[in-house]
């Protein structure tokens, strides 16, 4: 398994695809924030219990666990290109559809929860297919740049200026963020649509393969990588804890700090500062310490953020722990993602980001709905503290993931090598 330099920031070429493909993702970032803060400010004008709010968050996960592996078997086998205009567009369809429902006054919890097991189902396919399709629109020692600029544009999108339109939007009328993101997913369907089919470097499936082998042989493939079997357990642990923030950061906002819409809105805003943050200081970070050593820091301090966002009863201290807690999100999400990219075969990264993606993310689900369950019997605060608890683990799992057992080897596609990943 071929690995490039840990610290290589070589930047992308906006040429040849890849502009149009972060233009696609800043977009329907824009519109998935609009949907994700104004789904559990629905949710919280449905019912008053946290445990069915949580519910919707769950729901959101699940389709991972059941059909993760199966959406990147098909990545590796389909035109990644077509294959994601054309969930965008179902999706798109799928949201227009809710908002209507919503402004003719017929949305329910249940409908809520419909809406993001749908969305998610379609997004196993999405994502895999579009880690896979990266590589191919830009140079392989580019790709922690590239990534890098596709998180922070997200961010600045879906968090900067997302965000703190939804308030705006709701009170225009409960249905129009949900307009608006339809409307993001059809025009980034086109933007990917237009991308020049890439030439493809797949090998010819073997005679009699099926999709259960190759599925896998996806997860064997991650399974023999010490780095990445590391990253996977400490990320599905993280995920744990984010499940359990994010189904309940609504509660911890309005009820326990009293705050109201403004001030959710305010605390999803400094989380995207500090995102834009990590991301513009995160590459010179990685060439000082090296990307592992850098995921096993931002997991430690996550975990004293958290703690703080559940002991410390004010706005002003969630405010700063949120910004914190981007920074570090941010340099997780962009170098475990890199790692994984550079550490795949081209032909299997659509089953080895399946196959990391479902593993990672199956506790997501489990922590919305404990997050749900703690702040019901202990506490609008507590699910922050099971958080911080279940990151402490990840800290842990990360440790013996600093050496990785496969050392740095000449790529098959002439990257340039270096000193691999410290």
């Amino acid at each position: 398994m071929a690995t490039v330099e840990a610290g290589n920031m070589r930047a992308p070429a906006w040429r040849g695809g890849f502009g149009r493909l972060w233009s696609a993702a800043v977009l329907s970032s824009f519109g998935d924030a609009l949907r994700t803060a104004a789904l559990p400010l629905l949710a919280v004008t449905l019912t008053d219990e946290p445990l069915l709010i949580a519910s919707v968050t769950a729901c959101g996960y699940l389709p991972w666990i059941v059909f993760g592996l199966l959406g990147g078997a098909v990545a590796d086998r389909v035109d990644q290109r077509r294959a994601m205009w054309l969930v965008d567009a179902l999706r798109g369809a799928l949201v227009a559809a809710f908002a209507v429902a919503v402004a003719l006054g017929h949305a329910s919890i249940g409908l809520l929860i419909l809406l993001a097991f749908a969305l998610t189902t379609l997004q196993t396919l999405f994502d895999n297919a579009a880690t896979a399709l990266l590589p191919a629109l830009v140079d392989r020692d580019a790709l922690g740049s590239a990534n890098t600029r596709l998180m922070t544009g997200q961010r600045i999108a879906g968090g900067l200026l997302g965000g703190p339109v939804v308030p705006l939007l709701l009170a225009a009328g409960a249905a129009v963020p949900f307009a608006a993101d339809a409307v993001t997913f059809l025009v980034a369907a086109a933007l990917i649509a237009s991308l020049p089919a890439a030439e493809s470097d797949r090998k010819p499936r073997p005679a009699g393969s099926t999709l259960r082998r190759e599925i896998a042989e996806g997860l064997r493939t991650l399974a023999r990588d010490r780095a990445l079997r590391g990253l996977c357990a400490a990320t599905a642990l993280c995920n744990i804890g984010m499940g359990a923030l994010i189904a309940t950061l609504v509660v911890l906002v309005t009820g326990w700090l009293d705050a109201g819409n403004a001030g959710y809105a305010a605390a999803m805003t400094a989380y995207t500062a500090g995102s834009l943050a990590g991301g513009a200081v995160g590459g010179r970070l990685v060439a000082r310490f090296g990307r592992m050593r850098m995921v096993l820091v931002a997991g430690t301090v996550q975990t004293a953020a958290l703690l703080v966002m559940g002991s410390v009863r004010g706005m002003v201290a969630l405010v700063a722990a949120l910004a914190v807690f981007g920074f570090m999100g941010m340099v997780w999400n962009v170098n475990t993602t890199t790692l994984m990219q550079q550490r795949s075969p081209a032909e299997l990264l659509g089953r080895v980001s399946s196959a990391y993606r479902t593993l990672a993310v199956a506790g997501a689900p489990l922590g919305a709905l404990l997050g749900g369950a703690v702040a019901t019997a202990w506490g609008e605060n507590t699910p922050a503290l099971l958080a911080a608890a279940f990151f402490a683990l990840s800290v842990t799992a990360l440790i013996p993931a600093r050496r990785p057992d496969v050392p740095v080897v000449a790529p098959q596609d002439g990257a340039t090598t270096g000193r691999g990943n410290r």
